[in-house]
């Protein structure tokens, strides 16, 4: 599973039972509070039952971070402290722009792509997909 950490939501993405396929799944509400995971995040982490987090960590061109890069990264602490699953941290670097660029292509309409967190999902699923070929190479 792969989270894309966000102020207002959180964007999920999940991979298929071989770890080969990475889809976008859904997008979460939260206060934005890093360091209490939403009580929703929670439940679908029990639903799903993943064997691993990773958590997108938003990174300047330059390869610094900043303030949101601190958020995400007390935010993967805290959801690995509360949900006892493994969470690792991934370069997400421009997944947000990539991610509205794949639904721009594909051909859903502007609002659409805004819709509950559509390009949040995608997100996340860019960051799962690029972890994933990374662990394989």
């Amino acid at each position: 599973m792969a989270l894309d950490w966000g102020r207002r939501r959180i964007g999920v993405a999940v991979s298929d039972p071989t770890a080969t396929i990475a889809s976008p799944h859904s997008a979460v509400r939260h206060e934005g509070d890093p360091e209490s995971p939403p009580e929703e995040l929670m439940e679908l982490l029990a639903e799903l039952a993943p064997g691993r987090i990773v958590v997108g960590i938003p990174r300047h061109m330059d390869g610094s971070e900043g303030e949101m890069a601190d958020e995400a990264r007390t935010f993967a602490a805290a959801l690995e402290e509360g949900s006892g699953i493994p969470v690792e941290t991934w370069d997400e670097r421009l997944s947000s722009t990539a991610a509205e660029r794949a639904l721009l292509e594909t051909g859903v309409p502007r609002k659409k792509r805004r819709e509950k967190g559509r390009v949040d999902a995608m997100a996340a699923t860019l960051v799962l997909k690029a972890w994933l070929a990374a662990r394989d190479r």
